[in-house]
């Protein structure tokens, strides 16, 4: 976990968590930004469209990543009534958009460092596979993950009732399928095969 890599192996641990805390960063702005944009301006009057990671990180949910290597930011506010349909999705969506262009562009770079391995590399290569996880975990329809939001728009209300009805317990839902040892799996299958379509238009062999 973070806790006894930062113990063991410092200079690891900083080639990982800077890469770590500017993708939730970016996650979180683009949320914030996406919504702005759609013309809600809740997170802007929050202060929450800044680079700030103290403004999106979740206490319980960093010393849970340090602990047991996973965790959450602070959610996004958003006000729906504020958003279209179309605007809400893309709200929802941003975040992983963002993720995978950042995954796209640590690939990008990682092939013209690639030759010269050392710590640089190894940035983007933590860079890469931190927003493609981030990317697919996001992705799942789980409330509130990102990926119960965007299903959540074009579901009959009835249905959408009854999936937001689950998000007060999504987390430990979360949690549950972490320890089980069922989430993992689904992750690294789904996080390979994104890999794979960013090698793929990079013209790059899968990482």
């Amino acid at each position: 976990m973070l806790l006894e890599l930062l113990v063991n192996n410092p200079f690891t641990f900083i080639l990982l968590i800077i890469p770590l805390l500017c993708s939730i960063v970016m996650h979180e702005l683009a949320h914030g930004w996406a919504a702005y944009i759609m013309g809600d301006s809740t997170a802007k009057n929050m202060g929450r469209l800044t680079l700030n990671p103290l403004r999106h990180l979740d206490p319980i949910g960093t010393i849970a990543l340090f602990i047991v290597g996973f965790g959450w930011a602070k959610p996004v506010p958003v006000n729906t009534y504020a958003l279209t349909r179309q605007g809400y999705v893309f709200v929802a969506a941003a975040g992983v958009i963002t993720n995978i262009i950042l995954a796209f562009l640590a690939m990008l770079m990682l092939r013209l460092y690639a030759p010269s391995p050392g710590g640089v590399a190894t940035f983007f290569f933590y860079l890469i596979h931190i927003n493609i996880t981030l990317a697919v975990l996001n992705l799942l329809p789980i409330p509130p993950l990102d990926g119960s939001r965007i299903l959540s728009a074009y579901l009959p209300h009835h249905l959408q009732y009854k999936l937001r009805s689950i998000e007060p317990f999504g987390f430990f839902i979360i949690i549950g399928l972490v320890f089980l040892g069922v989430l993992k799996p689904v992750i690294i299958a789904l996080a390979n095969i994104m890999g794979g379509l960013i090698s793929f238009l990079l013209g790059s062999p899968l990482l």
